[in-house]
């Protein structure tokens, strides 16, 4: 992983898209930020190649759908060739969801939707979510990627394959969250769970277009059946439920049975869905037969929901800053004092069936 961005010089951004209208939106909107400064325009993937070499820019924003050589095509040599940290901007249809997770899985670091040609409305939204992101970028982690590597559909990993649990999951909740980053740590960290692991309730900072798109894509590179979350839906062991684009997800009992809530509550932390809201709803619900992982991402969302568990009783993990895109959600977790554990990615898997197995060992001993 690329040393992250420190210093106060300005950040340099190019600009890549072959719409004229987008340039001179996203050009404005930077430039009038005193801690950015545009380096330059690209009308294509040909000229940005060139520009890259001879500006040497910190942060790219980078069209997805572009003439003579499309963004994913660009992104995939990039990464490969002198990996950098990437804004994509693309459109929010089915198709766009599809690519932008390409994408992601190919090495950028976030996305946001492209401006639309009435963003008079919702200027001062699009403008502050743009510099956010182009900000968090410029800190980011960014990894290079072999040169085989191509944002192909995963394949689908057999049940068999990942082994079982020689324990009861009926009664234990795992409660996911993550922003920047966190698409592919979700995909890798629910990839290693067993298929009979215990219901899973995830929260990712994601638009509405894009989180049926995602949730099916986790469905085809793990174990567990993962679906976008229904209101009322019977929390399951072996099954994960995303929180779509737009609601909040909470988790009520009822009886012996958990259940999924959602709603269209204010916004927390200007996001809805919000972590710390399912995390809150966890801690209240389930108490200490849940598991907290907080994700790479940025701002605070979480953080203190994760503090919640903990207090409740929960075990609860947040990712360590050498494996996250973005350690800013972990980061004010781990500084409230509410992580259990600071893990690696790739430590996170394995660490959690041995949590699990051990809550339910414990409670077998309580019940003896």
């Amino acid at each position: 992983m690329n040393g992250q961005r420190t210093g106060a010089a300005r950040i340099r951004v190019l600009v890549i898209d072959d719409s004229a209208y987008v340039r001179q939106i996203l050009t404005e909107i930077l430039r009038a930020d005193p801690g950015i400064e545009v380096v330059g325009c690209a009308s294509d993937a040909h000229v940005a190649r060139e520009m890259v070499r001879r500006l040497n820019p910190d942060v790219l924003t980078l069209d997805i759908e572009m003439p003579r050589m499309d963004g994913l095509t660009f992104l995939r040599n990039l990464m490969r060739l002198r990996p950098m940290p990437v804004v994509m901007v693309s459109s929010l249809t089915e198709r766009g969801a599809e690519v932008t997770l390409d994408a992601l899985a190919l090495g950028a670091v976030d996305f946001l939707p492209k401006p639309h040609t009435d963003l008079d409305a919702t200027l001062r939204e699009y403008a502050a979510e743009l510099v956010s992101k182009v900000k968090a970028a410029a800190r980011a982690g960014v990894r290079s990627i072999p040169a085989a590597t191509a944002p192909a559909r995963p394949t689908a990993t057999s049940e068999a394959s990942r082994g079982t649990l020689p324990i009861s999951t009926s009664n234990i909740i795992l409660a996911i969250g993550a922003s920047t980053g966190g698409t592919e740590a979700i995909r890798e960290l629910l990839s290693g769970l067993p298929a009979d692991a215990p219901g899973t309730v995830i929260t990712q900072h994601i638009p509405k277009a894009f989180s049926t798109a995602f949730a099916r894509r986790l469905n085809e590179n793990c174990a567990l059946r993962v679906q976008e979350a229904e209101e009322g839906q019977q929390i399951l062991p072996g099954h994960a439920y995303v929180a779509p684009g737009d609601r909040h997800l909470r988790i009520e009992r009822s009886g012996a049975r958990y259940l999924c809530r959602l709603d269209n509550g204010p916004a927390v932390h200007h996001l809805r869905p919000s972590v710390d809201v399912l995390f809150q709803s966890v801690a209240a619900a389930a108490g200490a037969r849940s598991i907290g992982v907080l994700l790479t991402g940025m701002g605070r969302d979480g953080a203190q929901g994760l503090l919640a568990m903990r207090n409740g009783g929960s075990q609860t993990i947040a990712q360590d800053e050498a494996s996250s895109v973005v350690w800013g959600m972990p980061g004010e977790a781990v500084a409230l004092g509410a992580a259990q554990l600071v893990l690696p990615l790739s430590a996170m898997a394995v660490r959690l069936t041995a949590l699990i197995a051990a809550m339910d060992i414990t409670r077998a001993s309580r019940s003896a």
